[in-house]
């Protein structure tokens, strides 16, 4: 079972890249591509980042985005994906607040401004013994909320899939992600935390990247980053 598994993952590694252009919001999604998301630079190869400490891992970004999409706190939001996402692995989701006298238009999310808010989990399928995934083999990526005490302003949302099936040497995972230019409208006051930087929050050693998902799948895998922001 876990040879097959192996075979299957080498041949599902030239098909299956994909990006994320369009933003849904309490269920509307956004009618053209790259419309509040910053174009990536996979956006016609599809090809992941590989190396965790690249500048890439922070927006993966080509060009800024036309438009800010206006997300109220509390919101549900995803990412539609320009293709099943059907690479085993944990999404993620995070927020950086745009510095006061800057536009998130132009602003490159650089500095410890990066806040997880929400991550995945996988279960252990009991008979073939490998882990499943939230939202695999869906055409968009699983559903987060934005937390309802989240302060107003202009954020970056960073969305991220971690593509595992490669993953048990370094610089195998595969990140496929895209940020989108945001504006909360809240009466919140909260403020995300713990921050980190992007590069810099992520090395190819850490335990939820390099993983064995078919000769010794983690028991109690966990996802890349800083603690959990839950507002």
């Amino acid at each position: 079972m876990k040879f097959l598994a192996l075979i299957l993952a080498a041949g599902a590694a030239v098909e299956a890249h994909y990006t994320f252009p369009r933003l849904i919001v309490n269920g509307v999604t956004e009618s053209a591509d790259w419309t509040s998301i910053r174009m990536t630079k996979n956006a016609q190869s599809k090809q992941g980042i590989e190396n965790p400490t690249s500048s890439d891992i922070r927006c993966y970004a080509s060009q800024n985005a036309p438009s800010v999409a206006t997300v109220p706190a509390g919101a549900k939001i995803n990412f539609i994906s320009s293709q099943q996402v059907n690479h085993p692995g944990p999404v993620q989701y995070y927020l950086a607040k745009v510095p006061s006298g800057q536009s998130v238009t132009s602003w490159d999310g650089s500095g410890a401004v990066w806040s997880r808010f929400f991550t995945t989990t996988p279960t252990m399928n009991q008979q073939t013994r490998q882990l499943e995934w939230p939202g695999n083999n869906e055409y968009k990526l699983v559903e987060a909320t934005i937390p309802a005490s989240l302060a107003p302003g202009e954020y970056l949302l960073r969305a991220e899939q971690i593509a595992l099936h490669m993953a048990g040497q370094r610089n195998g995972a595969q990140f496929y992600l895209s940020c989108a230019q945001i504006r909360v409208t809240s009466s919140g006051s909260a403020v995300p935390g713990p921050t980190v930087s992007l590069p810099g929050a992520y090395s190819s050693t850490d335990p939820g990247i390099l993983v064995d998902l078919w000769q010794n799948p983690p028991t109690n895998y966990r996802g890349p980053g800083p603690a959990l922001w839950t507002g």
